[in-house]
């Protein structure tokens, strides 16, 4: 495929596999940029509304403490300082191939630079490095799992 350019006209093949790739991965838009070309496709997904009716509030004696509530950024992936988050759209894979050894394991010693997962986008198969050397703690996704830009994929303490 011959780059585009401003005077040449955008290939509908690549606007196909941009509309493939988003009825594929459930997302409502999906962005490309190369050079000064720049092709945005999106799909109108209709939500649905959601009434809720209010909880029926259960009063506390006052000599009791009010119940611990959990920090929600507490047990946030992204936020953890080891999350590997994924750096485009598409589809994770754990390994090689289908039927192949994943990359890595929950336990596994990793070095930096070593390839942990793929994430195949537009048919192109990207391999994604360790940032650091460490251990992987926790492998945040599935095989064949559709991702987003910047989702956490696994954690590498």
């Amino acid at each position: 495929m011959s780059k585009p350019t401003a005077k040449s006209s955008i290939d509908p093949e690549l606007i196909r596999e941009l509309a493939k790739l988003l009825s594929e991965s459930d997302l409502s838009e999906i962005e490309v940029e190369v050079e000064d070309l720049r092709i945005r496709v999106a799909r109108h997904v209709q939500a649905q509304a959601t009434v809720y009716a209010p909880a029926p509030v259960a009063s506390v004696p006052a000599t009791q403490p009010a119940p611990f509530a959990a920090e929600p950024a507490a047990n946030d992936p992204a936020k953890n300082p080891g999350a590997v988050t994924s750096p485009m759209v598409g589809t994770a894979y754990l390994a090689p191939e289908p039927g192949a050894k994943a990359f890595v394991e929950v336990g596994s010693s990793v070095r930096q630079g070593q390839t942990l997962l793929i994430v195949e986008a537009m048919k192109t198969m990207n391999a994604i490095p360790a940032p650091k050397s460490g251990v992987v703690r926790e492998i945040l996704i599935t095989d064949g799992q559709p991702v987003e830009f910047g989702e956490p994929l696994l954690i590498v303490d």
